[in-house]
């Protein structure tokens, strides 16, 4: 399963918590993250999130997010997988159809076949949404990355995208707002996870 939503709204929190849940409950869990959780996703997390990169093509940058989830596929996720763990990933599809189709601007249905290549088409039982206004989740932030630098009319349409891929797929996706309790916000996702430990 995976966490998905914009700057600052509680994605390593929660994955932290979901992950000390099921560990708690006898599951082998993997926690890991997007993008960087690689040796070669390292460099490619650095080139796309440090402000000295400057300038990329929107084509570009989404290219090196689809190169990092490839990686991060065939050597994280699906050897853990095989040995029959539980995978908590925070970002993963939904990020790149948001921020470099949405966000960017692309045709995000071209940037969705990119990304589905990478990933062998692998998708998450559940998808949570963590949802919040960009005004509140960049003001969390004293230093800024490359893509939290950007303007707030690219993450508002960040935000627009996440929210339109749980609507196109509610059966797979949970939107839970990020400024409610933590623990409230835990609970509701135990809640939609439990049934899917019968699938595994």
């Amino acid at each position: 399963m995976c966490f998905e939503g914009g700057e600052g709204a509680g994605k390593s929190t929660q994955s932290r918590l979901l992950h000390d849940w099921l560990v708690g409950r006898g599951q082998r869990v993997l926690l890991t993250f997007e993008p960087g959780d690689t040796p070669v996703g390292k460099e490619l997390r650095r080139i796309v999130l440090d402000p000295a990169t400057g300038e990329l093509s929107d084509r570009t940058e989404a290219l090196l997010y689809a190169a990092d989830k490839a990686e991060h596929v065939d050597h994280v996720v699906l050897p853990a997988l095989a040995r029959g763990e539980v995978v908590i990933t925070d970002r993963y599809v939904d990020s790149t159809l948001a921020y470099q189709g949405a966000g960017r601007t692309l045709a995000v249905a071209e940037v969705e076949s990119v990304a589905r290549w990478a990933t062998g088409d692998l998708r998450p039982h559940l998808t949570v949404v963590l949802d919040l206004a960009p005004e509140a989740g960049l003001g969390r932030f004293e230093a800024r990355d490359r893509i939290e630098g950007q303007s707030l009319e690219f993450h508002q349409r960040v935000r627009q995208g996440f929210l339109d891929l749980a609507a196109a797929d509610p059966d797979h996706h949970v939107v839970l707002d990020a400024r409610a309790p933590i623990d409230d916000i835990a609970s509701a996702i135990r809640e939609r996870v439990e049934p899917l430990l019968e699938l595994t």
